[in-house]
């Protein structure tokens, strides 16, 4: 197959130290977009694969699965894509396109689901994430950015924002006058607040943090502020939420948040701590509630939320860094120093040798 010079960042081993990396990617077929990466958020998934936690790397690899850029070329059987578009990509390439999930609109769901990095594409090739100059994808995968959405602020709405919206839009959280929970104040958690509250939600944020709450309230406009451990504030919130999207991916406990839950609510996860979680079946008897998970949504959903985002003013709070600054943000990342998300500037700082 043809292919097309490109160049980025990628990690050769669990070091997960990045440096400048020269590859290609295919051609532009029939089918597919290519275009210029302007801006790439950093999510902790990145880490976690590079580092082989998960058990899934193959090295050389180039993380990023939250990419924003300008159309440069369209295959011939391209349609309502031209070249000079905004475009972005989130975590999905490919997926069969015929099985149950795929006809729903859920390729994230799809059994043969090609991530955007990580993933053996159906040429034979390996996908290199957006930690580079140029991405080519096929159509079905492209996510339009409307014109009055700022690039950098919107790049990371396409794994976290899409994280967050899709359950609670399935889950029936998005009605006006719900009380919502957000357990964490991170990169998934800030989209949560925002979301939330652009459904005409009450929300409360959950954190172990007490420094945090200015942030939640003032900044992000969440409407109240828990620290979960303090039991008192704990116990006077008991029976009080419809539901819960709990984005941390630390070890933590869950049957005090169950607790929090009125009867029929639902704690929906979103993190993934390595450790099981401890649950007994009494705290959901007692009340008929719920705890689910979800991953990120389908590509009809994320085209969804990108126009809801943009009709609501919803964008990430966000730090743009330049490309040799990547391995320090990761390190801040660990810390979690950062609000709430750091965003490479691809276009203006990725330079081949």
């Amino acid at each position: 197959m043809a292919s097309q010079k490109a160049f980025g960042w990628a990690a050769r081993d669990t070091s997960a130290v990045l440096s400048p990396f020269d590859f290609s990617r295919r051609t532009t077929g029939d089918e597919d977009v290519t275009f210029k990466v302007l801006y790439c958020g950093i999510c902790h998934s990145d880490l976690h694969f590079i580092k082989n936690e998960w058990g899934n790397a193959n090295y050389p690899a180039v993380p990023g699965h939250e990419l924003v850029g300008i159309v440069t070329e369209v295959g011939k059987n391209v349609e309502n894509i031209k070249e000079g578009d905004r475009v972005g990509v989130g975590c999905i390439v490919g997926s069969c396109r015929k099985c149950d999930n795929c006809s729903s609109h859920l390729e994230n769901y799809c059994p043969e689901m090609k991530g955007t990095y990580g993933s053996t594409y159906y040429d034979g090739t390996k996908t290199y994430g957006g930690y580079s100059d140029i991405f080519v994808v096929d159509q079905h995968f492209i996510v339009r950015i409307p014109d009055n959405m700022p690039l950098d602020s919107t790049a990371p709405l396409l794994c976290a924002g899409i994280t967050v919206y899709s359950p609670l839009k399935y889950y029936g959280l998005d009605k006006p006058g719900l009380h919502i929970g957000v357990v964490g104040l991170g990169g998934l958690g800030h989209m949560a607040v925002k979301f939330a509250k652009a459904f005409g939600a009450k929300v409360t944020v959950i954190s172990t943090s007490p420094n945090k709450k200015d942030e939640a309230l003032t900044r992000l406009g969440a409407d109240f502020f828990l620290v979960s451990r303090d039991t008192e504030q704990m116990q006077a919130a008991m029976g009080t939420m419809d539901g819960i999207i709990d984005t941390v991916s630390a070890s933590h406990a869950l049957v005090p948040l169950i607790g929090l839950l009125k009867y029929h609510g639902k704690v929906i996860l979103v993190g993934a701590p390595e450790k099981p979680f401890e649950l007994s079946a009494f705290p959901l008897l007692a009340g008929r509630k719920t705890v689910a998970g979800s991953t990120i949504g389908g590509i009809k959903e994320t085209q969804e939320m990108i126009d809801f985002a943009a009709k609501h003013d919803i964008k990430a709070d966000i730090e743009v860094i330049p490309m040799d600054y990547v391995n320090t943000a990761i390190e801040r990342m660990l810390k979690s120093d950062v609000r709430y998300r750091f965003v490479i500037d691809i276009a203006n700082t990725l330079k081949s040798a």
